[in-house]
């Protein structure tokens, strides 16, 4: 039976942190993005293009240009704090007009991606986020109250279009900075749930493997419990009729060397059949599906006359009746009908003293076929539930749907009795 497939929800999964690899990487991409941010800074400041407005020191502005992608040496271990701090050192540095703003502006990019698709907790991800854009959204408004005196005038002498140009530029930096950070959040939630989904993959492959083994676990238990049963009906049957007749040969052979010599080739007949019937069974084990010819055919219920006269060969006054028109059965209901018969022999020979008259019938009702195997002696037969015949009969009945009936009769005796339903095909009107 497969395991049950358990699937966390999306904010009670967490992602597994980094792998060493990916923190390997994580800091080396830090330091190349430090040392391409350094070397725009050298050449904004060759252009002399101080769009932010004058700008400090050379040395605040290495200082401010380092800490903006610096921090993402740890964007994957540390998401949070990362985006935080990143987000810190990108406004300052806005702030005191450092002329580096595109390297800048994508390492606040990355900070607020890695955020989304490596934060452990979804709530404060998504919180932090949001949060980062509603204040990078406020200090773009800022800046341009702050700016809106320089901006004006002569910076607009050559703008033809409709829109008022402050208008026109505001709306350009809202949609700019919207499709910006709107890419950021989209592309961390989007990561986020391909680490889930692939997290769900491997536990079902998982499972499923576990699952498998268990399955080929079963399966190996039921070929052994298949592979004894077989033996046990087998062996068991024969051995016993061996028994019987070597014991009968040795009450007569001084006195009638005649039913001597018959008694052992009973016991020769027996010993052969039960070869064959182990070399048959071994050649079902070693044959594949699709080489039957191998395996030959299995011993079927038109084969219970021959359990029947090696019972009359032991000894016993056995008797066999078919009633009903017989109609053709599945290999398996067959064969469970002859090996459910042969072990009630079996039993009778073993187990039944002061036995002399065995009478075993096969009754092919209207919706099923019934075996009954009764003997006249005394009920010394086992009682045990757990022992080898009694399950083996159980199983092969239980199999194929049918009812088993085993116990002491009113007048002596044993009864077995065994119904095994026909298939639809088979099946008859009452």
């Amino acid at each position: 039976m497969l395991g049950r497939v358990t699937v966390e929800t999306s904010d009670a999964w967490q992602r597994p942190g980094p792998t060493t690899e990916q923190r390997r990487l994580d800091l080396y991409a830090g330091l190349a993005a430090t040392a391409l941010a350094l070397f725009s800074l050298t050449l904004a400041r060759s252009t002399g293009t101080f769009v932010l407005g004058p700008p400090p020191s050379g040395l605040e502005q290495i200082l401010w240009t380092v800490a903006v992608p610096l921090p993402l040496i740890w964007r994957r271990r540390l998401p949070a704090a990362t985006a935080l701090a990143v987000s810190a050192a990108f406004i300052v540095s806005q702030v005191r007009a450092v002329p580096e703003w595109q390297l800048s502006s994508w390492a606040l990019f990355a900070a607020v991606y890695t955020l989304g698709a490596w934060g452990r907790d979804r709530r404060l991800s998504r919180r932090l986020r949001v949060g980062v854009i509603a204040v990078m959204f406020s200090w773009f408004g800022i800046a341009i109250l702050l700016r809106y005196g320089s901006i004006t005038g002569r910076a607009f002498a050559d703008a033809v279009g409709p829109v008022p140009p402050v208008l026109a530029l505001i709306v350009n930096g809202v949609l700019v900075n919207g499709l910006f950070f709107g890419f950021a959040y989209f592309f961390g939630e989007t990561a986020w749930l391909a680490a889930r989904r692939q997290h769900e993959v491997a536990e079902q492959a998982e499972q499923l493997r576990r699952s498998q083994a268990e399955v080929r676990e079963h399966a190996v238990v039921g070929e052994r419990v298949r592979i004894a049963r077989e033996l046990h009906d087998v062996v068991a049957h024969h051995v016993s009729v061996m028994g019987v007749q070597a014991s009968a040969c040795r009450r007569v052979l001084d006195r009638d060397p005649t039913k001597a010599r018959m008694a052992l080739a009973a016991i020769e007949e027996s010993a052969r059949t039960a070869v064959d019937e182990l070399r048959r069974m071994l050649g079902v084990l070693r044959a594949g599906d699709g080489d039957p010819d191998r395996a030959g055919r299995p011993a079927g219920i038109d084969q219970i006359d021959a359990v029947v006269d090696r019972a009359r060969e032991a000894g016993l006054r056995a008797i066999l009746g078919v009633y009903g028109d017989a109609v053709p059965l599945p290999e398996s209901v067959s064969q469970a009908a002859y090996r459910v018969a042969q072990e009630a022999v079996t039993n009778v020979l073993k187990h039944a003293t002061g036995a002399g008259i065995l009478d075993v019938r096969v009754r092919y009702l209207a919706q099923e076929v019934e075996i009954e195997v009764t003997d006249d002696g005394r009920a010394t037969h086992p009682t045990n539930a757990h022992g080898m015949g009694l399950i083996g009969m159980r199983e092969r009945v239980a199999t194929h749907g049918g009812a088993l009936e085993v116990g002491p009769r009113t007048d002596g005796g044993w009864r077995v009795r065994v119904r095994l339903p026909l298939p639809v095909a088979a099946g008859r009107p009452a």
